[in-house]
């Protein structure tokens, strides 16, 4: 199998890709010991071709790869596209436009949550992938012909599933939901890696706010750290060290080789020195541009059970739509209607499409509009008979009054 190891052979290609309407694209890659994904290869194909690509091959610059991925009049085609999009973003500068992805593409046509492509493939191709190459170490030289195979069977049936999935979309009259999606993944805001806000990554396990102010500016000095060096944060300094970093608050080496998630040797290295300074910043601080500590919601038991009858709606919706949950709301939304109903506005289930689908009969089904009953087997949100209800606690009222009446009776 032929692998394209030149600039001059990725630039003819790119050049017959760019007469095409589509392209499919996948990337392999490694991050495991490093803080950016090392791309190891690059799969394409158009309606005629399919092509693999050796980023690592000598003198190799991939300048026609992203000037493709920038070409307006070419919608790219990837599964699951995020995190090829983070690596083409880093290393180019640039974010793929226009796209279609087939992942999210399959979840509002109704094919599961989160689907991979394996299984796709089967669902719709009734293909089933060989995935004995799944855990290559694509930065080996030279790839065997079976894993190279298997690389590019994930850019050939992509066509096929996109073919498919585009006719389904257009046929539902669906196309605009999927641009919403799409439109969150090729806004440059997604893949913007602020070190400032690391700390919103992290759970707030803190005990005040002037550990959450240490917790902030411990977990910036560790993104950079991370960044500047290419290494995983993980290893420069594990996320319960810095829990226990800022709610213990060391002011010296001494006191930070007390604490059990820190060794003498890092409390003493460099590394070490410069965490005390992170600290001292943090203490520092003001605390009145420090966030205040958010308290997790705790639901009465009344909106415990709002959110279950929500969860049922939900679950009828997207089933009597063909889309998935998932992507409709999350259980947080669910949570934050339940608790505030139509002043949950930026809740994403009260937007858009989804909105249409469901948010609309959930705020309904809230403040009481709509009831959930069985009607042909399924699950269906009903208008309640507001009159015949009304007169039936009228007449439970009156017999209310005549029983207490009878009782004051001697």
């Amino acid at each position: 199998m032929h692998v394209i190891t030149t600039t001059g052979e990725l630039a003819a290609a790119c050049t017959r890709l760019a007469r095409c309407d589509h392209v499919t694209v996948d990337t392999e890659f490694i991050r495991e010991s490093t803080f950016w994904p090392e791309l190891c290869l690059i799969q394409m194909a158009g309606p005629e071709e399919a092509l693999i690509v050796d980023p690592l091959a000598k003198d190799m610059d991939l300048a026609p790869f992203f000037a493709l991925m920038a070409d307006e009049t070419v919608t790219k085609v990837f599964h699951a596209a995020r995190q090829d999009i983070e690596i083409i973003h880093h290393l180019a500068g640039i974010i793929p436009h226009p796209i279609f992805d087939t992942q999210v593409a399959a979840m509002v046509c109704g094919f599961g949550e989160q689907v991979s492509y394996v299984n796709l493939v089967k669902k719709l191709l009734d293909v089933s992938l060989d995935k004995s190459s799944q855990y290559t170490d694509w930065r080996r030289r030279p790839l065997a012909a079976k894993q190279l195979a298997y690389a590019l069977a994930d850019v050939t049936h992509l066509r096929d599933i996109y073919a498919r999935l585009k006719g389904e979309l257009e046929t539902s009259g669906r196309a605009g939901w999927l641009a919403e999606e799409m439109a969150v993944l090729t806004d440059p805001a997604t893949y913007a890696l602020h070190p400032e806000n690391a700390w919103m990554r992290m759970r707030k396990r803190v005990k005040s706010r002037r550990a959450l102010a240490v917790l902030m500016e411990v977990a910036e000095w560790r993104e950079r750290r991370a960044q500047e060096t290419d290494v995983p944060r993980g290893r420069v300094l594990r996320d319960e060290a810095i829990y226990d970093i800022a709610n213990q608050a060391p002011r010296n080496a001494e006191e930070l080789a007390r604490l059990r998630t820190c060794s003498k040797g890092f409390a003493r290295s460099n590394s070490g020195r410069q965490v005390l300074d992170a600290v001292a910043r943090g203490l520092a601080r003001d605390l009145s541009e420090v966030p205040s500590l958010e308290k997790a919601v705790r639901l009465s038991p009344e909106h415990i059970a709002v959110v279950d009858l929500l969860k049922v709606l939900l679950k009828a919706a997207a089933a009597r739509h063909r889309v998935a949950a998932k992507l409709i709301a999350t259980t947080d939304d669910l949570e934050r209607i339940a608790v505030h109903g139509p002043r949950a506005e930026t809740v994403p289930a009260l937007k858009g499409w989804r909105r249409m689908l469901f948010g609309e009969d959930a705020l309904r089904l809230r403040s009481g509009e709509l009831a959930l009953a069985v009607e042909g087997g399924a699950v269906r949100a009903i208008e309640r008979p507001q009159e015949a209800e009304r007169g039936t606690q009228e007449a439970a009222g009156e017999m209310g009054r005549q029983s207490a009446e009878r009782a004051r009776a001697p």
